[in-house]
């Protein structure tokens, strides 16, 4: 099984007394487990773990002052997931989803599912429902949506990447996300280290539930599931921001890594068309 180190850093100017809601700790789920990890904030400044909404993000809220704050963290990270033969993975009917996931089939700030349910019946509403279908989706934002850093902001929804057809990884998840719930499969966002990313940086990508289990799914295909560690899960990724400033601080670095350890099994071998990947 692999495991994963995985760090993070951000080094802020702050102009005012300002309250910081930082989201960089892994979580923690029977399919990662965390071997240790450290949290530092320099100088010390007065700060909260607080475990928010119903996943239980792992934030902490920080109380400064003005100067420079740098924020470090950095953690070891042992996956144990569940792999499933992808054909063989079949969509949850309805009647038969749990009352936890449901919430996940509704519209969201970034995911206007109900706005797009005629498109996303038109593209992939006669294919299969399983496994193959989501994969399907996530080929056809590859294919259409092109990545580029600086195309959208922090106001950009699915609609709006599909209609200029530019984004980042937020992007690609939210319209996949998107497409999934218009479509009667619960999906959520994540939000994560992933290893192989170029460059290095946090990484957005989605769940799915099918078969009684959320499956990991990347539409960037810029990173292997197999190396994919999550921070935090929502609605989308208004739920999971890395950095929620109230007051005024500005962000001067950020550096952001994930590698396989030494002797850990080999991340990147698994092809997402056949290997269905759960580590919720």
């Amino acid at each position: 099984m692999p495991t994963i180190a995985v760090a993070s850093r951000l080094v802020y100017e702050v102009a005012q007394p300002t309250t910081l809601l930082v989201n960089v700790a892994v979580a923690t789920t029977p399919r990662q487990s965390i071997e240790h990890e450290r949290f530092t904030v320099k100088p010390n400044v007065p700060q909260t773990h607080l475990p928010v909404g119903e996943e239980r993000n792992r934030f902490v809220r920080l109380s400064l002052e003005p100067g420079e704050v740098d924020i470090s963290y950095e953690a070891r990270v042992r996956l144990e997931p569940v792999t499933e033969d992808a054909p063989s993975v079949e969509q949850t009917d309805y009647e038969s989803l749990p009352p936890q996931v449901m919430s996940y089939l509704n519209p969201s700030r970034y995911c206007e599912s109900d706005r797009l349910a005629s498109y996303a019946l038109a593209e992939f509403g006669a294919m299969e429902a399983n496994y193959e279908r989501v994969d399907a989706i996530c080929d056809w934002i590859a294919s259409h949506i092109e990545y580029r850093g600086g195309t959208t902001t922090a106001l950009t929804t699915a609609c709006d990447v599909l209609l200029q057809r530019t984004g980042v990884c937020r992007d690609f998840a939210h319209l996949g996300i998107t497409f999934c719930r218009a479509l009667g499969i619960p999906a959520r966002y994540v939000s994560g280290y992933a290893c192989h990313l170029d460059p290095p940086d946090f990484h957005g990508f989605f769940e799915a539930y099918l078969t009684g289990r959320w499956f990991l799914f990347d539409p960037t295909r810029l990173a292997p599931t197999s190396g994919l560690v999550r921070i935090g899960v929502g609605r989308d990724a208004a739920d999971t921001a890395f950095a929620t400033i109230w007051g005024v601080a500005q962000l001067k670095e950020k550096t952001v890594s994930a590698e396989a350890v030494i002797g850990s099994e080999t991340v990147g071998e698994d092809n997402a068309a056949e290997v269905a990947v759960s580590t919720a």
